[in-house]
């Protein structure tokens, strides 16, 4: 009686933890509006400029968005942020770049940051693949 209560309650809950899980996308998503909400909240000068340059740093100019945010993501990933690597690879599909352009700046990254970057290279691909499911440049 017993274990059957307790598999019960594990059932129930598996099915409430699939209800209420978000993709990857939403979830990096939702978790880097919370934090940087509480980081703005402490109105420091300094990281809100930090934060405006940032901003401004990928806007159209002499470069073009998509050739910022390819930049960007092949920065990150040899810096091994993945955090960033995901920011830019989001950044990406919105301003229209390719796959086959996204796995270019990958081999760049790769070639400049060396075998290291592997382990972010395989994140990275499977973050992308789940920005397809979302198709957001549509």
């Amino acid at each position: 009686m017993a274990t059957e209560i307790i598999r019960e309650e594990s059932n129930s809950l598996n099915r409430f933890e699939t209800l209420t899980r978000m993709n990857p996308v939403e979830e990096f998503n939702a978790y880097r509006s919370k934090m940087n909400e509480r980081i703005f909240d402490a109105d420091n000068k300094v990281i809100k400029r930090i934060f405006n340059l940032d901003t401004n740093t990928y806007k159209e100019g002499a470069l073009n968005v998509k050739t910022k945010e390819l930049m960007g993501l092949s920065c990150s990933m040899v810096l091994r942020c993945d955090d960033c690597v995901k920011y830019h690879l989001e950044a990406c599909m919105k301003a229209g770049v390719r796959k086959e352009e996204v796995f270019e700046a990958f081999s760049v990254a790769s070639l400049i940051g060396g075998t290291i970057v592997i382990p972010h290279l395989r994140r990275a691909v499977e973050y992308w693949e789940e920005l397809e499911k979302l198709n957001l440049d549509a």
